[in-house]
């Protein structure tokens, strides 16, 4: 299908009546900006849920400019709740859930190229699971500390020093990956 010229504010209108080929045009544009989980397969099944949920509560979305940023909320949220129903079964570590995010605020594949994202980048992957989690929230995809605490399910002080101890820990691998 050859992408059209509307608007999102006019697609997201169609989609809202049902129309399948404004939603395809939706999917299009949006599926290969998040990529959470690194099992391909498994991605595209989070991806394809994510753009039901956004499709069926679309009536809820109140500024269509904001639909990028909705949708990106659903899909993390839709992949840290597939982590923690894998950890809950011990079938994964987070290393292998979290894979990259690709938008305007993440981390872009020319910036991961580089030797220090990769080292960042590893060293957090050596980092206990919450912590890593917490840190790849706050500071690759930027979310504030209340939003963390809704997704982590933790209260602020927790997240505050959550982070924080993250922060320290993961400056202490980087030392020691330095020296």
């Amino acid at each position: 299908m050859k992408p059209t010229n509307q608007n999102i504010e006019q697609l997201l209108q169609l989609c809202q009546s049902g129309n399948q080929r404004a939603q395809l045009e939706i999917y299009n544009r949006y599926n290969k900006a998040i990529r959470i989980v690194k099992d391909s397969f498994k991605a595209e099944d989070i991806m394809q849920e994510s753009f039901l949920t956004a499709f069926t509560k679309l009536n809820t979305l109140q500024d269509t400019n904001l639909f990028g940023a909705w949708l990106k909320r659903i899909v993390v949220n839709n992949s840290i709740g597939y982590y923690n129903k894998a950890v809950k079964q011990n079938e994964v570590s987070l290393d292998s859930v979290i894979y990259k995010v690709e938008d305007a605020n993440g981390i872009n594949e020319n910036e991961q190229n580089s030797e220090k994202v990769k080292l960042i980048l590893d060293a957090m992957k050596t980092l206990k699971p919450n912590y890593s989690l917490g840190l790849s929230l706050h500071l690759i995809e930027g979310y504030d500390y209340e939003e963390i605490c809704e997704i982590m399910n933790i209260s602020y002080a927790n997240c505050r020093t959550l982070i924080s101890r993250a922060k320290e820990s993961l400056r202490q691998k980087l030392l020691l990956k330095a020296s």
